[in-house]
Order: C-alpha cells, then structure tokens, then sequence
C-alpha cells in the first residue's frame, strides 16, 4: 500500500473518531438537558429496606432472617474490615479515590464499541460509584438513555457525598447471591460472622461474588471459578500494594470453608416461624420484612439441635416399631416462661407429609396426662392424697349413654388411694376424682394454668379427666410449670427483645406471674408425680420416669384410641412435654405412652438437665400433708365412722386421756365415698341422704358387691362402746407432797441435797422424772421417797432454786409437784 494511502486511510479513522466525540459529547449535553434525572436528593431519602433477623438467647447465632426480596443489614464502613473494602476496590475500580464518579476513556469505549457492534450497552467500565447509581437509582435497561442517567448523577454524587460515604453505601447495597445483599449479610450468610471480621481470603471471595453471584455461587457447580476469581482479587490487591507478597500467598493458599447451605437459610424453623407470626401480628408484615429488627429470642440454641435430633431419630425407631410417625418436643422455663425447646415436627422441610405443621400448637387429646390438674382442683376442694375410692368397674351416669370407664390394663384393683391412682394413672379413681371436684371446677383450674382451647364447660363430660378435650402441646407444658413453679404460673413467650434497624429498644422481656394454685397443694401435686414408690407397680422401679440424681415429676397420657401419647415432667429448672402420633389422626399400635414417647422425653430430658441442673441441686419441697376428721380423707377404705378410744379399757377417750394412750376404732362398714362425704364439703357432715347424688347408686353397688366377694362384713357397734374412760380423770393422777423439818430448805454449798417426796397414787408408778431449774437430772423407775442429789454434777449458785418431781403412773396419767430451796 502507498504511503499517500496509508496517510489517507489513518486521516479518515481520525477525522471519524474525532467527529464521533465532538457528536457524541453534543448528544451528551443534549440529553442532559432534555432528559429527566433522579436528583441526588433522592439518593438519600429513600427508604432501604432491611431484613429483620431472629437470633437465639444468647444474640450470637443467627436463626432466620425475615425479608422481602432482599435480606440485607446496613453497618458503617468502620464495621467493614479492611481487606473487605480494598479487595472490593481492587477487583471493581482501583481508581475510585481518584477520579470524580466516571472514567472518560472507559465510557467513550462501552458506548462506540458497543454501538459498533450492534449490541446494548454493556455495563463493563463503570465506576463503583455508577454501580450504586445504577443499582439504587436506575431500572436495570440497558440504553443510552440510561446510560447518561447514570454518567450524570454518579458525578453529581461525587459532588454531594466523600467517597467513604460512597463506599459505605455500595457495600452495603449490592448483591451478593442467596437474597444477601450487602457486605454484612452475605458475611453471616457464607461464614457466620461480622464483616468486621473477615479474613484476607473471605474478603477476596466476597469481593469476587457480585460480578456474578449466581454464577460464581459457592454452593453451585463452578467452585473452580469462583476460586481463579478469587485469586485474581488477591493478585489484583497485591499490583496496586494492598497487600504483600506473602500476605497474597497466606491467602491464595487459606483453606476457606464456607457454611452449609441451610435450607430456605432457617434454623429452629418451626419456632423462628412462630416468632413471626407473633412480630406481625405486633408491628405489621411490611415493618417486619423490610424495617431491619433484631430480634432476640428465648431460644438455647444448643438444646433446640439436640432436640431435633433425637425427635427425628426417634421418629424413625417410632415408625417402624409403633406406627407412629411424627413428634412434637417443648421445652420451657417454669420460672421464667421462656421457650427454650420447640421442635414442631420430626423434620419441617417434608411438606409431603405436612412436616412444616407446629403440632405443638395444633389440638390433640392429652390423654391421661390432663389428670394432674384434676387432681389439683380436688385437693382445691377439700380431698387429700390419700383420700380413698374403689378401683370397680362402674356405670356412671352422664348425659345421654351411660359411661363405663377401663383402665389400661384392664384390671381394677378395688381400693385405692389418689395418690396411687394419679401416680400409676388408673382410670376409673381418675373418672370419680373428676367428679368429686366438678367438671366445671377442673376447667376453671385449667384455664387458671393457661389452657385456653377449653372454652365451653357444657361440651365436656367425664371423659374430660382421661383426655376428652382437645389441647395444645406448647399450653399443657406450659400448665405443668404452675406445678414446678410451687402454683405460680408464669406465661410462656418466645422473645427476649426487639430493636429496630436504628437500635431503639421496641420491646423488652416483661415476665408475667400470678399464684394461681396454693402452693401446698401444688406440692402435693409434684410430691405424688415424682413417687417413684407409688409409680412402681404400673412403671416398674426402674422406668423412664425415675431420676437417681434429679428431683424429677412427671405423668404420661395415651389416648383410648392410641392416637396420641404424651409425656410431661418437670424439675424446678425445666418443664419439657412431648408428643407422639400421626399427623393424619390415625392409630398407633396399641402400646402405652411409656414405651412409645417416654424414651424420646427422656433422652431429651438427660441433656436438658445436664445443662440446667448440672449438680441436682434444685429440690422440690416437701408438702404439709393435711390431717383431716373423716377415715376416708386418710387412706381408711373399711370404714369412716371412727372413734378415738383409751388403748387400755376400750372406752372412748375424753380430753384427759393422754394422746399416746389413746387409738382410733374405726367401724367396719364399707360403702363408697359418696356414703361418707358431701362432694361439696367433704371433711363436713356425713351427708344425711347420700342416695341423693346422682352417681350414689353407680358407685355403691359394685363396692357392696366387692366387699362381699371379699367376705369382709359390716360391724355393729357394740354395746356398751359408748362408755365413757374415766381412768384419767384428774382425781386419778399421782400427787406429790414433800415433808421436811423446819419453815425452809437450805443447803450449803459443799452439802448433798437430800428431800423426802411423798408419791400418792391410785395406779402404781411407772416413772419419776427429776428436774431442778427446769433441767432435766434423772429418771426413777419407781416411787421414791427419799431423793440424794450430789452438787458437784449440776454446778448450783448461791441463790434459790426449784425442784420438780414429774411423775407417771401405770395408765399414761402425770402430776408434778414443785419445792424451792436454797443454796447458802
């Protein structure tokens, strides 16, 4: 080629570039007049919305962020650690700090040679200040139009606000794959931790994301490129001298793990979704998704996975041994009425089996473990534990069909005492004890401990005691801790606090307590649920629910139709309730409580208590046990028309016979409890017409029949009973007279104390106590009538003094006599 042609074809290139500017900079200023730009203003009144985040008791581990479309959490640049903001500078604009939003060279090529080759524009060049535009700001088009936008207001931005202030804004505004958008999330999302701390190497694999974070995901198939993008941060980091040549080969060769991908990014799911529920019911859904809250929760973080271990493992034994395929675990607090434990479900992620279903706030029958409250409100009315009904197969009225009751076991056991009927859970003495108290009245009891799904008393019969009413798992635990809480009921609730994104406190824990159980009977309550003695004959000694080195109450609960099996106990640290069953209501094989939900309890239970109660030191107190008048309230099943009587004539027992002298004689007559109380007032009178109660007839029948059975035979009184003891009468009791010479009694110091009693007593002498002073000196075995004492033994001051002679005769009577002297 010529040179004039060569000179020609480089004169056209130029004369064409040079043209191409001058238009294109016309263009510029023309669409820069003509074109509507979002103002700076803008920028910095918009809203930013922040995603809400759940984390555990402790405010370290993060459970769930609430969010929209983005999660996100903005924090200053001080909060970014240095390697995080200059691997971002390096890998996406190493001129940042010096030029004015926009890079000219950069511009003039996307926009000709893009145009040139007939495509759109391209977002390569752009400054990270035009990248915060464009992702704030703009729509994501790709024309010139938008193109200009963008020039313009990253340099009006340059002008408003320093580049940190830029900065801070970018890393917090860009995305970085998995909804994480900004620095901070995408920290806690891929490593479980603050970008305050990031290392050298997690800076570079952040900073290699945004380019592409669906591409260069770490939890995709292209590992290996996100790691030679990674290293091209570093080798980028190291030309422009951020970092050194062995700070760059310390990183290049970091093993960086990164966290597992949790699914939906979800921990405690069941419990993190009813945080939810309750923060929306509270602020709003929008504030929730978008106002950035922290939320701090009861939850121990530690327990929940254990517990959502052994629920899903369990299940799975449960499954193949029992039919039963799912479980339900709550743990709480008595004290406090924090949740620590909620496990909703054997694994909530299988939504083909409802698995993302709470069954701890769904509506099951209890079972046997509702007894416990029952039990409570007939001590409220007046009965004891060892109050006394028979054990028989009985036909009780109720409205409509008749009810017949059986017991698990299909045996009955004639009498037996509420402690030992509540302790190995036997249904018929549980039916009676329901209706000693009251239907009604055992609601109210139930409600007093947060039972709220009870809400017509007219609905429910009898069976309520064995489980007919429908509660939630989550309430029943929670109604156990008023026991472990000695009647104090404490509301459960799952959030400790609440801040916004600005870090003002919205709510803060307020504990909410109010005795609603007396507390002895409380005790009474726990005292029975904990006897392991009681327990045995239906536990074994050895069972599940027996502790050796914590105090442990606790009850199961099996529903008639095997479709539900409870159990729930308690230390005065902890309540934990657990559920078995099928989440479609059908049956489990036919096996008690004990063998198909005690074992996960319990295993549970170790761990918690291990934790809670390392050293067994919270002890449950022991009741006042109440003495009441009438035989049955006491444990006496043979009769209750008693009389206390002298030990020695038979006779009955008048205020001066001594109280060791006298014993109870109970008349054989053995009739139900209806015979002797009046439901209503039981330690009152005997009810005049008990055939009056509608139950009398039901009850009395097969108890005549039993004893008759058992040959045992109604006694008569016999004649003469009534005869009243007169042997202790005080004209009966010994009497004392000392005789001496002279008007006083005195001794010298040195001198032996020598006096003559006279013992008059109708019964011979049993005893002679001797006291001086009111201390006690010696016994005699029998009547005296000369009394030596040495002074060396008793240490007597000058001064006068008492002697007092305490004697006894052979029937339990006393008297005393008393003469001072004096020491000289």
């Amino acid at each position: 080629m010529s040179k004039r042609k060569k000179y020609s074809r480089k004169f056209f290139l130029t004369l064409f570039f040079g043209g191409g500017f001058v238009a294109s900079v016309f263009i510029f200023w023309l669409l820069f007049l003509i074109v509507e730009i979002p103002s700076v203003d803008d920028f910095e009144s918009r809203v930013v919305p922040e995603s809400t985040k759940i984390f555990d008791s402790t405010g370290e581990t993060l459970l769930w962020e609430i969010h929209g479309d983005q999660k996100r959490t903005t924090i200053p640049l001080e909060e970014i650690s240095r390697n995080a903001r200059n691997a971002t500078i390096a890998i996406e604009d190493n001129s940042f700090y010096t030029h004015h939003g926009i890079r000219l060279l950069s511009l003039f090529r996307v926009i000709f040679l893009n145009t040139l080759q007939g495509k759109s524009i391209g977002s390569g060049g752009s400054t990270i200040t035009q990248q915060l535009v464009k992702n704030t700001l703009l729509t994501p088009e790709r024309t010139i139009t938008r193109k200009i936008k963008e020039v313009v207001i990253a340099f009006k931005l340059e002008t408003a606000l320093t580049k940190d202030e830029i900065l801070t804004l970018y890393l917090n505004e860009i995305p970085y794959g998995s909804n994480a958008y900004g620095i901070e999330a995408a920290s806690q999302n891929y490593f479980g931790k603050s970008a305050s701390k990031l290392s050298l190497a997690e800076s570079a694999y952040l900073a290699a994301l945004p380019k592409a974070p669906t591409y260069f995901s770490p939890y995709g198939s292209r590992s290996n490129e996100l790691e030679s993008r990674k290293n091209l941060v570093l080798t980028r980091m190291k030309e422009i001298q951020y970092i050194t040549e062995d700070e760059y080969e310390s990183a290049k060769n970091e093993l960086v793990e990164f966290l597992p991908q949790s699914r939906l990014g979800i921990r405690a799911p069941h419990f993190v979704i009813y945080v939810r529920e309750e923060l929306i019911e509270k602020y709003g859904e929008e504030f929730v998704e978008r106002g950035g809250l922290t939320v701090i929760t009861t939850l121990d973080i530690e327990l929940q996975e254990k517990a959502e271990e052994i629920v899903a493992r369990k299940v799975e034994e449960n499954t193949e041994r029992f039919n039963a395929t799912n479980a339900s675990l709550i743990a709480i607090d008595p004290k406090t009425g924090r949740i620590i434990t909620m496990v909703g479900s054997k694994d909530y992620f299988d939504i083909e089996n409802n698995g993302n279903f709470n069954v701890s706030l769904g509506l099951r029958q209890p079972g046997s473990s509702f007894k416990p409250l029952v039990y409570a409100t007939a001590f409220k009315q007046g009965y004891t534990p060892e109050t006394v009904v028979f054990d028989l197969e009985t036909q009780f009225a109720a409205y409509g069909e008749d009810y017949t009751p059986q017991n698990y076991d299909e045996v009955f056991r004639g009498p037996i005492t509420l402690r030992n009927a509540l302790a190995q859970s036997i249904n018929v003495p549980a039916v009676k004890t329901l209706y000693l108290s009251g239907v009604r009245e055992a609601i109210e009891t139930a409600r007093d401990f947060g039972i709220s799904t009870l809400v017509d008393p007219s609905r429910y019969g009898l069976s309520l005691v064995l489980g007919g009413g429908e509660v939630k798992l989550l309430e029943l635990t929670s109604a156990y801790s008023v026991f472990a809480n000695k009647g104090i009921r404490t509301d459960y609730h799952p959030i400790i606090e609440v801040r916004d994104s600005s870090g003002k406190i919205l709510e803060q824990e307020r504990i909410s307590s109010r005795r609603v159980l007396d507390e002895n009977i409380s005790n009474l309550v726990t005292d029975i649920l904990s006897d392991n003695k009681a327990r045995t004959p239906a536990f074994g000694a050895r069972s599940p629910l027996y502790f050796d080195n914590h105090d442990v109450a606790a009850k199961t609960g099996t529903t008639n139709d095997f479709r539900d099996a409870w159990t729930i106990g308690y230390n005065p640290n902890l309540v934990v309730g657990a559920w078995a069953g099928n989440n479609d209501n059908s049956s489990m094989k036919k096996k008690v409580a004990g063998f198909i939900i005690t074992p996960l309890w319990r295993e549970f239970m170790d761990i918690a208590l291990a934790k809670l109660d390392g050293g067994g030191n919270a002890k449950f107190t022991t009741p006042d046990f109440p003495n009441p008048k009438k035989p049955v309230l006491r444990g006496e099943w043979k009769g209750s028309q008693s009389f206390m009587v002298d030990k020695l004539s038979g006779k009955i027992a008048t205020e001066y016979t001594p109280l060791n002298q006298q014993e109870e004689k109970i008349i054989q007559s053995i009739h139900s409890i209806l015979y002797w109380v009046d439901k209503d007032d039981p330690d009152g009178d005997f009810p005049k017409e008990p055939m009056n109660d509608i139950q009398f007839g039901r009850w009395e029948e097969p108890v005549r029949k039993w004893a008759k059975e058992q040959n045992l035979k109604d006694e008569e009184i016999p004649e003469g009973f009534f005869e009243i003891d007169i042997s202790h009468n005080p004209e009966n009791w010994p009497v004392v007279i000392f005789t001496h010479t002279g008007e006083k009694i005195s001794f010298r110091k040195d001198e032996k104390l020598i006096f003559y009693p006279q013992i008059i007593s109708k019964f011979s002498v049993s005893q002679v106590d001797v006291f001086i002073d009111g201390n006690f000196v010696r016994s005699e075995r029998q009547s005296i009538s000369q009394l030596q004492i040495n002074q060396d033994s008793l240490h007597l001051t000058l001064g006068d003094h008492l002697l007092t002679l305490r004697v006894y005769d052979v029937l339990g009577n006393k008297n005393e006599g008393v003469l001072g002297f004096s020491i000289n």
